[in-house]
């Protein structure tokens, strides 16, 4: 069971999550504006904040930027319906560590809580293998000091292979960490994320960075 603040202005969608949450046994406080949001977060922990950006007075992006500067580490999962790049980029260099865009199924919602939750107190927010330069909390990665733009799912599926530089990592664990345990996501979406990874990463003429070991996974073969 985790506390989590949920702060959203949208009434009947605020009454739904929280129904679903609190069937999951979490602890659910509600507020509908960011002023309220900043107050409550000031005196009480949470184990995870949901953060709509497109909050009354105080927007999403002020309070999650407000809170990461008082020193709050609790991780934050921003809502939004604006489903621009440049959106979510600007909530996660504001301190958000994951995003849902509306609409969004409530299982994915779950899928979401359950990474966040799972990580662990200090969790490195910068990963480096080679030349490659992973920036969780600015959602950015560079390759040689060059901006390499990925999406949500491939920039999920890179970080579990940085982390685990030079190991073996199975599908499975891949699905687990990019989409969650409960998801439907076959080998075969993995595969075709990873040779969209491979087409961004990697240098023409040059072995692939990321290796498929046959029968087992992939691996990113750099040094750390």
């Amino acid at each position: 069971m985790a506390k989590i603040l949920l702060v959203e202005n949208e009434p009947d969608l605020a009454d739904v999550v929280k129904d679903w949450l609190e069937d999951d046994l979490h602890s659910v406080q509600v507020l509908n504006n960011g002023s309220g949001a900043l107050e409550v977060l000031s005196r009480s922990k949470f184990d995870l904040v949901i953060l709509d950006l497109m909050i009354p007075g105080v927007d999403g992006f002020s309070v999650c930027q407000s809170y990461r500067q008082s020193g709050g580490e609790s991780p934050i999962l921003m809502l939004t319906a604006r489903k621009s790049m440049e959106c979510i980029e600007a909530g996660l260099d504001a301190g958000a560590d994951d995003y849902l865009a509306k609409p969004f199924q409530l299982r994915d919602l779950s899928d979401r809580i359950r990474l966040l939750l799972r990580r662990p107190a200090g969790t490195v927010m910068e990963l480096r293998a080679g030349d490659l330069l992973l920036q969780r909390r600015s959602y950015r990665v560079t390759k040689g000091g060059t901006l390499v733009r990925l999406l949500p799912k491939e920039f999920l599926l890179l970080e579990y292979l940085m982390r685990n530089c030079r190991k073996v990592v199975s599908v499975d664990a891949l699905i687990d960490h990019a989409w969650g345990s409960e998801s439907s996501i076959t080998s075969e979406t993995v595969r075709s994320y990873i040779k969209t990874l491979r087409k961004k990463l990697d240098t023409p003429g040059a072995d692939s960075l990321i290796k498929n070991v046959y029968g087992m996974g992939y691996k990113l073969d750099l040094e750390e």
